[in-house]
């Protein structure tokens, strides 16, 4: 897929100068002719921050978790010489934007893999190293719409939440088969309900007269046993339950800390990685990663600072950057993102 070269010096703002075609019109290249009922999150700005290392022969852009290929398909467009590593767990996803991305065919590769199987995907696809990175996390926009696939409270449907539907475990054997502690654990941890007990309480009795099989059932379940004025504030009171049943059927945390120092570790000099989380517990775990990576670990009582432990990574958004205002109002599946990215300065430490 072409070889890696190491790139020229950011500019002080952190986007490169862009040749002879500037990135704002890079950016309305990108935009033209996209699905306007499906328009990825910050686009402008992935854009800005990926195109300008992508705008050079043989650059190679790996996204991680293609979706409807929204984002690749506008980078591609911005930037006739990028090759593109798309990887996704859900098949269907892969199927779609394959049709989607189809005049690029002759620059895109696709894998079904988890995200943290980047390394693995770049060698299928003949590279060695990736010029940009990008993940999007979360649930995409087809397994929220297709009301089959039971991640939407808001419809009806089976208890499956998986985004490989090749894997074995639902969302059903979660909510049918977990103990009362283990239930418990993940509606807390990773659903971040506070009344996750009463919940998994609720859920146990439910489930010793009859299975727990619909999203409907498990929902009016769930609004049952949170307290009446907790309900009244802070949108569906099944939303964290969802969240927390989703992230343990999919394994999601425990992917994405394996993900994020795969993914650096695949960036040629010069290579930038850009996270799009949806949750705290997300991007919190994108913050540690990348903060650790892009500090000098000299230890204090040293004069000098050591070669060996100068940062590799430079930060490239300061702190967790947001949507615009316009944006939130265009689409409201962008209100919680947040954006993380950064840039390899220096080799991998040893």
């Amino acid at each position: 897929m072409g070889d890696i070269r190491q790139h020229g010096q950011p500019g002080d703002d952190g986007v490169r100068p862009d040749g002879e075609q500037g990135i704002g019109a890079r950016i309305a290249a990108a935009r033209a002719g996209l699905d306007p009922l499906h328009v990825p999150v910050m686009l402008d700005r992935i854009v800005e921050l990926l195109a300008p290392v992508l705008s050079r022969p043989g650059a190679v852009l790996v996204d991680g978790t293609l979706g409807l290929g929204g984002h690749s398909e506008a980078l591609l467009k911005a930037c006739p010489e990028t090759r593109l590593v798309g990887v996704d767990r859900d098949t269907t996803a892969l199927e779609r934007s394959a049709r989607r991305l189809a005049p690029y065919a002759d620059r895109t590769h696709f894998v079904h893999a988890v995200y943290s199987d980047i390394p693995r995907a770049l060698d299928e696809a003949g590279a060695t190293e990736a010029d940009a990175v990008l993940l999007d996390l979360g649930v995409s926009s087809p397994q929220l719409d297709e009301t089959d696939r039971g991640f939407a409270y808001a419809h009806d449907a089976p208890l499956d939440m998986r985004m490989d539907r090749t894997q074995s475990l639902t969302a059903a054997d979660v909510v049918n088969t977990y103990p009362f502690a283990e239930l418990t654990r993940v509606l807390r941890s990773y659903g971040e309900e506070r009344f996750a007990s009463r919940v998994a309480r609720a859920i146990e009795r439910q489930r010793a007269q009859a299975p727990i099989e619909s999203t409907r059932a498990l929902a009016e379940l769930v609004r049952e046993a949170i307290p009446a004025a907790t309900r009244r504030t802070g949108g569906h009171p099944a939303k964290r339950t969802f969240q927390g049943l989703r992230i343990e059927v999919n394994a999601e945390l425990s992917i994405l800390e394996r993900a994020l120092p795969a993914a650096v570790a695949c960036l040629g000099m010069g290579g930038r990685i850009a996270v799009l989380s949806y949750h705290s517990l997300e991007d919190r775990r994108t913050k540690r990663a990348l903060a650790a990576l892009s500090t000098d670990t000299t230890p204090a009582d040293l004069p000098v600072p050591l070669p060996d432990r100068q940062p590799e990574l430079r930060l490239l958004t300061r702190g967790a950057e947001l949507p615009t205002d316009e944006e939130n109002e265009r689409n409201p599946r962008a209100q919680s993102a947040r954006l993380r990215a950064a840039e390899r300065v220096r080799p991998p430490r040893q």
